[in-house]
């Protein structure tokens, strides 16, 4: 339902923008069209496709402009750019780790460290899933990999199989807004934001959503208590840091090759796989069968990335020549209220949207019609860019639709009701949604980095 009435908005919006142009508003087409969209969205058809034919019917009813002669071109422009390169480069990197088994190291070595604070293993899915996050860029990759290593750890414990799913749901979110997320490559290309700024104002709202999922373990734990493991010795403690060398000299090698100025996002990724590679050598597991499974993946997930972002290309170019996001933009600016009341609509409408929406479509869609209204309105692109990119991770875990949800949801071992997943992550979606609050409150917790590294 909320679908429908999303594109019955925007195609209300549609209808303004060709009035407004002194076009006849045909009202048949219209009534057709909306059929269209309803049926598509309603029997499930791939979104890539929904897209495509969408913004092919939309410039054919409301359009008098060749728009066809210039659909090669439209397409070129997003899949010849040098940064998308990064997209596959990451999805690769990401699955030579979990076939190198480099992330069930990396679990077991923050076990040995935080599993006798309140709330044990449960803030090791968090910590394990937020330092993954900073090699795989991707929030599906992360809880993936680290739900497919976390949750044999929980078979048979008294722990609470929803705090399980939820922990790890909330853990595997982080992974697009944890540099190097893939999100931020998108929408800097969509908007022409620096991809670097934009990692490097992300920093410290990543450390508050990290430590608000903590907090809320934090609070789990005193009220359930539940038997502590026996100490571990501090000498195994110490050598259990050999097991996270790996991963920190992978994220010294990605990260600080993009905040030293070494390396454009596109080819710190090239180099993340290089590294991958060599960690999955010196392990006895990089063999020509992993290689090709990992290139197989890869293929699989950057083809779906791909073909929905020509769809979405298409159709943002079809509203941009009917005046669509002009007219929203002229629209929403003129409302009576404050610049934040604004951009509060906005972040209910991605609120709502990220319910039935899948979060990387929804930046696709969204982000070129509302960007240029957060500009006019005053707001920082890097700023909204951290905004948007959290309002995605929130997407991916907000019941009915969130796709890690079911995720996590088909990995486990023994079966159970989704509402499990849902229940669980309830505590950490709330609190993320208080990140965002607090972001919007102290915009300087995003922008206060970027101005200092220049």
């Amino acid at each position: 339902m909320i679908a429908i009435v999303f594109l019955l908005a925007l195609l209300g919006v549609t209808i303004f923008a060709a009035a407004a142009g002194g076009q006849a508003v045909p009202v048949a087409e219209i009534l057709m069209l909306t059929g269209v969209f309803v049926v598509f969205f309603g029997s499930g058809v791939y979104i890539a496709a929904v897209l495509g034919v969408l913004g092919v019917l939309t410039g054919l009813m409301f359009s008098d402009r060749p728009w066809w002669d210039f659909l090669g071109q439209t397409l070129w422009a997003p899949s010849s750019n040098f940064v998308l390169v990064a997209v596959p480069l990451f999805l690769l990197m990401g699955e030579i780790l979990l076939r190198a088994g480099l992330s069930d190291r990396l679990y077991r070595a923050l076990n040995v460290w935080l599993n006798r604070m309140p709330g044990g293993l449960l803030h090791t899915n968090i910590v394990s899933c937020a330092v993954f996050s900073a090699i795989s860029g991707s929030s599906v990759a992360t809880a993936a990999t680290m739900g497919s290593v976390a949750l044999p750890y929980f078979q048979d414990t008294k722990y609470s199989q929803r705090m399980v799913l939820g922990s790890l749901a909330a853990g595997g979110a982080l992974g697009n807004l944890i540099p190097p997320g893939i999100t931020f490559i998108i929408y800097g290309l969509i908007t022409e934001t620096s991809v670097g700024a934009l990692y490097i104002a992300a920093l410290i709202p990543s450390l508050l959503v990290t430590g608000l999922f903590i907090l809320v373990i934090l609070a789990h734990g005193f009220t359930h208590r539940m038997e502590k493991p026996d100490r571990v010795p501090f000498g195994v403690k110490l050598r259990a840091l050999v097991d996270l060398v790996p991963t920190l000299l992978l994220i010294l090698l990605v990260l600080g090759s993009i905040y030293g100025g070494l390396a454009t996002p596109t080819e710190a990724a090239a180099l993340g796989v290089v590294g991958a590679a060599v960690f999955a050598a010196l392990d006895r597991k990089l063999t020509f069968r992993m290689l090709n499974a990992s290139a197989e993946a890869t293929a699989r997930n950057t083809a779906l990335l791909g073909l929905i972002l020509f769809g979405a290309y298409l159709l943002n170019y079809i509203l941009t020549t009917i005046n669509v996001p002009q007219a929203l933009a002229g629209l929403i600016a003129g409302l009576p209220i404050p610049p934040w009341g604004i951009m509060l609509c906005i972040i209910a409408l991605y609120v709502a949207l990220g319910t039935f929406m899948e979060g990387f479509s929804m930046i696709i869609t969204t982000v070129p019609v509302v960007f240029p209204i957060v500009v006019a309105l005053g707001y920082d692109p890097i700023w909204f860019g951290v905004i948007v990119t959290m309002l995605v991770e929130i997407a991916q875990i907000s019941p009915p639709d969130g796709t890690v949800m079911y995720v996590l949801q088909g990995m486990r071992s023994r079966p159970g009701p989704i509402t499990d997943v849902f229940m669980g992550v309830m505590p950490f979606l709330a609190v993320y949604l208080l990140a965002v609050a607090i972001l919007m409150i102290f915009p300087g917790l995003a922008l206060w980095l970027p101005a200092v590294m220049g």
